[in-house]
């Protein structure tokens, strides 16, 4: 069985071993190359059911629902998002810090939110929110990307130096 967090691994390995590029699995299902090119990176985070079934299809692959498994383990994305949105009156969702952790660009009108998240947030939160996006992207390039939004935020020595050590 493959957790969602595994599916650009699997869309990528399925096309490739059908002999398929990107631009053929594109054209088959009806997107762009480029949709299929973040969807095997594991940045494409919000494809839609109907195009996902697609792309799947093409692939030989089908996708089964069944009922989750309680986990004990904190969400921390979510638990970033509140930290980041605490004293503002508009908050930041949970795919704006995934946008924002697997592309590294800042969302509009998010600066504070990613300042206060880095200014305030203790590293195990940290460390979590690395470990659960890493889940869908490539961690060390989510750690870069962390990176660089610190950077362009006002430093915040402590994350980046704690990032360089990770």
């Amino acid at each position: 069985m493959i957790r969602v967090q595994q599916l650009h691994r699997t869309v990528g390995n399925a096309r490739r071993a059908r002999g398929l590029t990107q631009a053929e699995l594109a054209g088959k299902s009806g997107l762009s190359r480029t949709t299929i090119n973040q969807l095997e990176n594991g940045v494409c985070l919000d494809i839609g059911l109907n195009k996902m079934q697609n792309v799947l299809r093409f692939l030989g692959l089908e996708l089964h629902v069944r009922p989750a498994q309680r986990s004990r383990r904190p969400n921390y994305v979510r638990m970033a998002c509140a930290a980041a949105s605490a004293g503002y009156r508009e908050h930041l969702t949970e795919s704006e810090l995934l946008r924002a952790l697997a592309t590294g660009r800042i969302p509009s009108g998010r600066r504070p939110h990613l300042r206060m998240l880095l200014r305030e947030a203790p590293i195990p939160l940290l460390k979590g929110l690395l470990v659960d996006v890493g889940a869908f992207a490539q961690p060390p390039r989510i750690a870069q990307n962390l990176c660089g939004i610190a950077e362009r935020l006002g430093g915040f020595r402590r994350v980046q130096a704690w990032l360089r050590r990770a």
